[in-house]
């Protein structure tokens, strides 16, 4: 079996009749004309530990969205009866934040409370040394204030426990897919070798090689970084030269799941910190921000690539050879 891109059969849709038209008759034959001419493309069907790992990175998003929908949810509520509430507390995640609105959703409740109360219910389910009086004290102070909706309280401290135990059920499935991602990355040749590199995570690694899949069937990273959308592209004609940019083509999980890990990289590992910063400062050829984010993409596609193809452990010195060339050059 082949795929022929939809894309290619909308533009080549004219070269037999010079019209725009398309139809359910005449597009078989386009697409029979491009099979014929070779311009198709095989699958590439994951199969094995791969198959496991697409699967788990599927779970994974879809629960991501779902937390992410939840969290939004949990904000509308606090915006419609207890606006005050992340004026207290900045994040409504956090330990304590959960235990008040676990057993004090409402302004009502927490000024039922008083602060006395709110400290002895915190001292029970949590260290004492993460309550604050303070904190008690503004939370009290705000319920009185409260410009939150009044009616319907009943049901509205029902809707939050149903919002709070899906919060919490959906925490624990992350974790649990994060652990089964965790050990499917041990089953592949020389995966667990991926973080080793500071700032990739189970999530980053995972999200290659699901996407990617047996490195085996690659001659060079340079089909890697086509594969991602990572390959540069240009529109000139003559004397014009068009601006270059990426092609965006191909998978797009794969692409934004590379470009998301190199955030955080950037941040934690030193190597990738100092390349960043001469990509963005050089005198010749500076880049942008993210386009030197681009740029290292495409260098972790090839250091991924190295390790999983060759088992070679990663090295942060080979990492800086962009910047100990130019040195070169410009002592030359």
């Amino acid at each position: 079996m082949v795929l022929v891109n939809p894309f290619h059969v909308k533009r080549s849709k004219e070269l037999d009749d010079n019209t725009q038209t398309k139809s359910d008759i005449k597009d078989p034959k386009t697409i029979a004309m491009l099979v014929k001419d070779g311009r198709y493309t095989e699958p590439n069907i994951p199969e094995g530990i791969y198959a496991e790992m697409r699967v788990a990175m599927n779970i994974y998003e879809r629960l991501q969205k779902q937390l992410n929908v939840l969290k939004n949810r949990v904000i509308n509520w606090l915006d419609i009866y207890f606006p005050e509430f992340l004026e207290v507390f900045s994040d409504w995640e956090g330990k304590v934040a959960l235990l008040t609105l676990k057993e004090m959703p409402l302004p009502c409740d927490v000024e039922e409370k008083e602060v006395e109360g709110i400290i002895e219910y915190w001292c029970d389910k949590i260290d004492r040394r993460a309550i604050s009086r303070r904190r008690a004290m503004d939370l009290v102070e705000a319920a009185k204030r409260s410009i939150g909706k009044k009616e319907g309280r009943k049901l509205a401290r029902q809707e939050m426990r149903y919002l709070l135990e899906e919060y919490e059920l959906l925490n624990k499935q992350v974790e649990e897919i994060e652990a089964e991602m965790a050990e499917l990355l041990k089953d592949v040749p020389n995966g667990d070798k991926l973080l080793e590199i500071k700032g990739v995570g189970i999530k980053t690694a995972v999200g290659f090689i699901s996407e990617v899949g047996d490195i085996r069937r690659y001659e060079d990273a340079r089909q890697i970084q086509k594969l991602a959308g990572f390959n540069i592209i240009e529109n000139s004609s003559g004397k014009h030269r068009g601006q270059t940019c990426i092609s965006k083509r191909g998978r797009g999980r794969l692409r934004s799941s590379l470009f998301r890990g190199m955030i955080t990289i950037v941040a934690k590992n030193e190597e990738f910190k100092q390349l960043h910063m001469y990509y963005t400062t050089r005198q010749n050829n500076p880049l942008k921000k993210k386009q030197s984010l681009i740029a290292l993409c495409c260098k972790l596609i090839r250091i991924f690539y190295a390790i999983l193809k060759k088992g070679i452990k990663y090295d942060g010195n080979k990492m800086l050879s962009d910047i100990k060339r130019e040195a070169l050059a410009r002592t030359a």
